[in-house]
């Protein structure tokens, strides 16, 4: 803990090189960072009126191999990036967790409940009960904590704002009352188990643990309970190519349905073959049954596992171009999941509104600007959100000059990847 007077002092004088390895290079952003912590300093002191306090920052994530393989215990390739949320935090003495986050109304949860309750489905109350439920059960300290956070990775953005807040929370609780010795994957483990257990989403391991352990990773889920971390030895900024998601927008709000069949119908294959999930399945094996499975379970579900066992496979040949530096054969790869995700896995646009069809739409005007020399895909859930592109520098403004007019000024976040996952920040 430190005082929150000597904090506001380190940043206002620029002593330490945190804004330059959370946000990058650029002057004018590393000075708007230094001024958001300042605001969030102040605010903490003036809600809660404590005197020393800790930092924190948890960044969003970028999916970029994979999609949809997580939950049938497949590979990703994912990496952290500079939009991030930010918190100010001190023990308060009580067995109580109070957030106070800016634009949404202040909680309060009390951790002498440690069950899920009904009426905070879909809820952060949800996310901090279950976490903190989850790591007393597994022999860790818990207590009670005063918060001011503030997010910068967007609602629907398809760069898991959720995932973001329940390492954070993780991160929080390890360092308050833990010494900070709970492994980054562990609290990616448990941040899961909230969303699934207490908030109520089937959401797999990706999201959470590119969160919490941060940099370019490739996660390796056979096991999901003790999933396989690498860090990929590549530099994104050393590419010559911007990393830009764009929000096509739509509403996620009626989705959960279609998000839902996606696991399932793959695992309905599974089951016709034998199998719990896909990665008990090789390609060889789907093909030769199709022609009974098709009664059985639909041929979409059959779709959606070809696009499985294509895009698996492909996370190895991505990490190794990329271990290789051959760039140019990762940005093909890149393409190619694009495509299995449209035509196998279609995530693209939900079936009951063929009218807004702002993903396909994205993808489109990509492939126009950037066909021969970058490429784009869906990025993470689909159906509505978010596209991922490579962009070369010499048509970034082009790029964005042709996306922003149609989805609006702001949708395109220029990003790039950061080293550090949901951590305490040291200025």
């Amino acid at each position: 803990m430190e005082k929150v007077s000597i904090l506001l002092e380190k940043i206002s004088q620029g002593q330490s090189k945190v804004m330059h390895d959370l946000y990058g290079s650029n002057a004018i952003e590393q000075k708007r960072q230094a001024g958001r912590y300042k605001k969030l300093l102040e605010r903490f002191s003036n809600v809660y009126g404590h005197q020393e306090a800790m930092l924190f920052s948890s960044p969003g994530r970028t999916e970029i191999g994979g999609n949809h393989t997580d939950h049938n215990h497949g590979r990703v390739l994912a990496g952290a990036v500079n939009l991030d949320n930010i918190a100010v935090v001190a023990p308060n003495g009580l067995n109580m967790v109070r957030i106070s986050s800016e634009g949404y109304e202040p909680f309060e949860v009390d951790l002498k409940v440690l069950q899920p309750v009904p009426e905070e489905k879909y809820t952060s109350l949800a996310l901090v009960r279950g976490i903190c439920s989850r790591l007393k059960e597994l022999g860790h300290a818990i207590g009670g904590f005063d918060a001011c956070i503030d997010g910068e990775v967007p609602n629907g953005s398809g760069l898991s704002s959720s995932a973001c807040f329940e390492v954070l929370i993780g991160a929080i609780v390890n360092h308050l009352f833990n010494d900070a010795k709970i492994d980054p994957i562990e609290i990616a483990i448990v941040g899961q188990y909230a969303e699934n257990q207490f908030f109520g989403k089937p959401c797999g391991l990706m999201d959470q643990t590119a969160c919490s352990v941060g940099g370019l990773v490739t996660i390796d889920f056979e096991n999901p309970k003790d999933p396989i971390v690498k860090k990929v030895d590549f530099d994104f900024t050393k590419s010559g190519y911007a990393l830009v998601i764009t929000n096509t927008g739509g509403s996620h709000a009626n989705l959960n349905d279609e998000y839902a069949s996606l696991p399932n119908e793959m695992k309905l294959v599974a089951a016709g073959l034998g199998a719990t999930v896909l990665r008990q399945v090789t390609m060889e094996k789907l093909l030769q049954a199709i022609p009974t499975l098709r009664e059985k379970v639909g041929d979409r579900a059959i779709l959606r596992s070809i696009h499985f066992q294509g895009d698996n496979a492909r996370v190895v040949q991505q990490v190794e171009a990329l271990e290789q530096y051959h760039f140019a054969a990762f940005l093909k790869m890149v393409i190619e999941s694009g495509y299995s995700s449209f035509m196998y896995n279609q995530n693209i646009f939900p079936i009951v509104d063929v009218f807004h069809q702002g993903v396909a739409l994205g993808l489109a005007l990509s492939h126009l600007v950037l066909d021969g020399e970058g490429a784009w895909r869906v990025h993470g859930g689909g159906f509505a959100g978010t596209i991922q592109a490579f962009v070369p520098q010499h048509l970034l403004e082009k790029y964005v000059a042709t996306l922003e007019p149609v989805f609006g000024k702001g949708a395109c976040h220029i990003l790039f990847i950061r080293n550090q996952g949901a951590v305490r920040v040291e200025v």
